[in-house]
């Protein structure tokens, strides 16, 4: 039997969290966002002018025997959202922690994903993913509900990390499949520009796209001492190295890197959150969707 996704711990402290995204959100049934609807809705909001494909039912006749114009009227209705879990799969999401190679960058990846898709089922949302990695991209469409779940749980046990970042030729199912309304939430190293880029064309083209950066330990403290032979598991390039002579030269460029890729996403206008395999897999989360504390 693969192993759960989400600790026990980790599931008791998901109580509270709530996905939401900035924007209003449209789409069919009832959820647990409040969203702008062409159509009957629960609560009337506005007047907008008569457009081809409107119901009949929504014309405000009373105010045409005014105005001798259609007008209908709009409505707030709590609707489902689609939130799309976007995992980059390529090989250096396989980075293991020194100290604790039983830990990898991918499976934390993978439980913070199974998280977001708890949240999004407690509230009657949608969710699906996409693998990232060169070979192709691996898609599950959103579905909702416990069998969604499964579904989801058993596509992401079978995801592994191998290969490069897939190019902009291979990234056309992300294009089609996310609608301008869903939410996208990213996990990803952040070391490979592709990701980057990715979370900036998305967002650029009108989605809500939240970034979660995951990192070892290693990378955050660099606990090396002594010659060491540094690899990278995409390309294979290796640097030799003696690791206490590296490491304030390595900690301050490293540190720089990551006031970069912050800079950027927020740029781009990203939410974004950093997760270390050493910390609870709520953690960015918390960071993401924890409701503002009341003053």
């Amino acid at each position: 039997m693969a192993p759960a996704l989400i600790p026990p711990d980790v599931r008791s402290r998901l109580q509270g969290l709530r996905l939401d995204a900035r924007r209003a959100m449209g789409g069919k049934g009832i959820g647990a966002h409040r969203s702008r609807s062409r159509g009957a809705g629960l609560e009337f909001s506005q007047y907008r002018a008569y457009e081809p494909g409107d119901e009949p039912r929504q014309i405000d006749w009373k105010l045409y025997a005014r105005s001798d114009r259609f007008f209908v009227r709009e409505a707030e209705r709590e609707s489902p959202l689609t939130v799309w879990l976007l995992l980059d799969a390529s090989a250096s999401m396989a980075q293991p922690d020194r100290a604790h190679p039983a830990r990898r960058r991918m499976d934390a990846a993978k439980g913070i994903a199974a998280c977001v898709a708890e949240l999004a089922l407690r509230q009657g949302d949608r969710f699906g993913m996409i693998g990232l990695r060169e070979d192709g991209l691996q898609l599950l469409p959103p579905s909702h509900g416990p069998r969604g779940r499964d579904r989801l749980w058993l596509a992401l046990h079978a995801l592994e990390a191998q290969g490069g970042f897939p190019q902009d030729g291979r990234l056309g199912a992300a294009w089609e499949r996310i609608a301008a309304q869903d939410l996208v939430v990213l996990l990803s190293d952040g070391f490979d520009d592709g990701a980057v880029a990715l979370a900036e064309r998305l967002a650029a083209a009108g989605r809500e796209v939240l970034f979660v950066q995951v990192l070892t330990t290693d990378e955050r403290d660099f606990p090396f001492d002594g010659g060491h032979l540094f690899r990278d598991p995409e390309t294979g390039e290796t640097l030799p190295g003696d690791g206490r002579a590296m490491r304030n030269d390595y900690l301050q460029r490293f540190a720089e890197a990551q006031r970069a890729l912050d800079a950027r996403l927020d740029a781009a206008g990203i939410v974004h959150a950093r997760h270390v395999l050493d910390e609870p897999l709520d953690q960015p989360l918390r960071q993401l969707f924890a409701p503002p504390e009341r003053t």
